[in-house]
């Protein structure tokens, strides 16, 4: 951008959507005719330049979606004239809201997505003219300040996924003309009564999921309520169906998650919003089933349906042929998928799991939908074989039909899948040899075959089977024999990357566009795994955890030295086999490995001394072999317990109480040491795993964080997602993820 000189005339400077980038120049402080300034969706960094402070005629100043940082100027908020101010989008963008002048024209006023911090000041009741308000996503903290009230021509207030606490002031009630009231994920709390909102008669969002709030939902009077059209009451502590929802033909999100409702879904729910609802909400709650059998959802448009982790029992209710996102796992339905289920054209997600469901699996399963990507039937009681039908060009990114009872070969179709990233097909009965040819798929991330009856070699993989993505395999409780597949090792590239700079986890990303808008939906894969010694259930997998499990099994021979190549790996379980040889000391390079298991095997020799440089091992094993020598003493072997090196009859040294014969536990460490401990600190970060629990489900599952909206006006229609010249956040289940 250039610079500019104190006699330009210029009043308006647009270059939203463009690829400008930089500094902005403080000489834009010169432009004292500027009326309009606009650069959104650009790419600018660095701070705001306080010089912006001097453009006394300037209307509008948009900044949103860019990189700036710093200090964002406090007299901006004092210029006589700004009618809208938009900085939103900007991450790293820090800020307090001064005191407000009671002449401030302003009337449009977003900072969502930025560190603005500090407590809402109660001068905010000066800005009379102020029509939309959101700040979500900041820092925010403190009470709301009751001079809210005062904003009657207030339109859009959204203050979600902040810190404020204490209770809602009842002076929101005198918001008139209010429409959008967002105030989702913060610490507010008290009784609230639902008497508060009856005034605000063109109120239609209504977002009060996941605060510590008790709602009180009965109206006192007869008073006609709001149409609403987003409600969400998460975590509200609701005992039943609050009752004035049986008026309500407008809506289309319901979100009553995580309160106390029990017993079975009202009859009168089958006439809300019949052509409007779309997204449905009612998990993590006591529901105990519905009234009728058997059950056909009546909502026509209905795109999400969660009703995770209640007790509804008897038959799978059927959605209609528009639903996306269907999940009931975690009740005690059964019976067997009816062949219904094969309707579902537009099905994104199917989550069954953890369930009573038995009978075959249809064959339509993996052709049943051009955008299915989730196919989750864990823990039921289904049985037979797997169906042969996976069609090419399919779009299955993660498959779990584990702790079933499936039997058979695995399908050969499998191969079709070329999008799939995660496949557990662990405590079944399939009954085959090792699949090599899986090796060809792209994306595979993760393959859990644990506890079946996988058998004979697993043979030596070559370039056109080199499973080139796999970060985890988990093939422990089977019968494979032979040796341990040296040439896998090499060929496992993502096993042996270092490189860890984001936090991320294994998921599948989605999206589906209604008129108007686009829904962001997301799903994390989840696994049982034996980590430390310890069966663990991880509710996400971190995208950089790399770990091999083949265990229990027949493998015999000696542990490859190319196993120190993996140097990505953070756990390795290779107990209870019949490996043979010296443990390798180029295990050495495994710089980020925090358990190895060498548990009941035949191993012999020494116990590496290079292996004490391995500063993130927390779970060492080597009991039930014939390992000799002195325990390497030092660094994490001090923390060993004694039965990580029991029934060794020739070990000695701590924490054995076998003592070696000389005066010293253990030998020197060899020359090299020191010279492997500099090379290894390059290495000094780790990310360790994240073992997540359900809690109280709203991490799990939808991430329906983000909506694209036509834009209508410049103050009221903001879009939801990122790319967009505006946007506004909403959040239905009162979490981000």
């Amino acid at each position: 951008m250039p610079e500019f000189n104190k006699s330009s005339p210029l009043e308006f400077l647009g270059l939203s959507g463009t690829s400008f980038s930089g500094e902005l120049p403080g000489s834009i402080g010169n432009l004292k005719s500027l009326d309009y300034f606009g650069v959104v969706g650009c790419n600018f960094t660095g701070p705001i330049p306080s010089s912006l402070g001097n453009l006394t005629q300037l209307t509008s100043l948009q900044l949103a979606e860019n990189r700036l940082h710093g200090e964002f100027p406090p007299g901006i908020f004092h210029l006589p004239n700004l009618r809208s101010l938009d900085v939103g989008l900007n991450k790293d963008l820090t800020g307090r809201m001064p005191d407000l002048n009671r002449s401030s024209p302003l009337k449009f006023l977003e900072l969502s997505n930025t560190i603005f911090s500090g407590e809402l000041p109660g001068s905010i009741g000066n800005l009379k003219s102020l029509n939309y308000f959101s700040a979500i996503e900041c820092n925010f903290s403190g009470p709301i300040p009751s001079s809210l009230g005062n904003l009657t021509q207030l339109i859009m207030l959204e203050l979600g996924d902040n810190g404020l606490h204490g209770s809602i002031p009842r002076s929101i009630s005198r918001l008139v003309n209010l429409e959008n009231l967002s105030l989702f994920s913060n610490l507010l709390s008290g009784t609230v009564e639902f008497d508060l909102f009856l005034k605000l008669k063109n109120l239609s969002w209504l977002q009060l999921s996941g605060n510590k709030i008790s709602l009180l939902t009965k109206p006192s009077t007869n008073t006609t309520l709001p149409k609403f059209k987003i409600l969400t009451l998460a975590s509200c502590d609701l005992n039943e169906f609050p009752d004035f929802l049986r008026n309500q033909d407008e809506l289309e999100v319901l979100v009553l998650s995580d309160n106390k409702i029990h017993g079975q879904i009202p009859k009168w729910m089958w006439n809300l919003s019949i052509e409007t609802l779309w997204y449905l909400e009612l998990g993590f709650n006591s529901l105990t089933g519905f009234n009728q059998l058997p059950v056909f959802l009546p909502w026509t448009n209905l795109h999400v349906l969660r009703l995770d982790s209640n007790k509804l029992r008897g038959s799978l209710p059927i959605p209609p042929p528009s639903i996306i996102w269907y999940s009931v796992s975690n009740n005690t339905l059964t019976g067997e998928i009816p062949q219904l289920i094969c309707n579902l054209s537009s099905a994104f997600t199917l989550d069954l799991s953890s369930n009573y469901l038995s009978g075959l699996l249809p064959k339509c399963l993996g052709n049943m939908s051009e955008s299915l990507s989730i196919l989750n039937l864990h823990n039921n009681s289904f049985h037979g074989t797997i169906p042969d039908t996976f069609s090419e060009g399919n779009k299955l990114k993660m498959i779990d039909f584990s702790q079933n009872q499936l039997q058979g070969r695995l399908p050969r179709s499998l191969a079709h899948c070329t999008m799939l990233e995660a496949l557990n097909l662990g405590h079944n009965q399939v009954n085959d040899t090792f699949p090599f040819w899986l090796g060809t798929l792209p994306e595979l991330r993760v393959l859990i075959l644990r506890s079946n009856g996988i058998y004979g070699a697993m043979g030596n993989c070559n370039s056109n089977f080199d499973f080139p993505n796999m970060r985890i395999i988990d093939l422990s409780y089977n019968d494979i024999t032979g040796k341990l597949p040296s040439q896998c090792f090499q060929n496992w590239k993502a096993m042996q990357i270092l490189d860890v700079k984001i936090l991320m986890y294994m998921q599948a990303n989605g999206s589906f566009k209604e008129p108007g808008n686009t829904w962001r939906v997301s799903f994390p894969y989840s696994m049982t795994f034996t980590d430390k010694g310890t069966e663990r259930v991880y509710e996400k997998i971190v995208d950089f955890f790399i770990a091999i499990d083949l265990s229990s099994n027949r493998f015999e021979g000696d542990i490859p030295e190319v196993v120190g190549h993996l140097k990505g790996l953070q756990l390795l379980n290779l107990s209870n086999n019949f490996l043979t040889g010296p443990i390798p000391s180029s295990l050495v390079n495994l710089t980020k490995i925090e358990a190895l298991d060498f548990a009941q095997n035949n191993l012999s020799g020494v116990i590496p001394l290079q292996l004490m440089q391995l500063t993130f091992l927390a779970f060492f094993n080597v009991s039930h072999n014939h390992l000799t020598g002195p325990i390497p003493q030092g660094n994490q072997f001090n923390t060993f317990p004694n039965s990580s090196f029991s029934d060794n009859p020739e070990l000695c040294g701590n924490p054995l109480s076998k003592k070696c014969g000389n005066s010293k536990d253990s030998p020197p460490l060899p020359s090299t040491f020191e010279e492997n401990q500099k090379s290894s600190s390059s290495f000094e970060f780790t990310w360790k795993v994240v073992v997540m629990g359900y809690g109280c489900g709203f991490i799990v599952g939808l991430l329906v964080g983000q909506i694209v909206i036509t834009k209508k006006h410049d103050w009221v229609m903001k879009t939801f997602a990122i790319g967009q010249p505006t946007r506004r956040m909403v959040n239905w289940r009162g979490k981000r993820n």
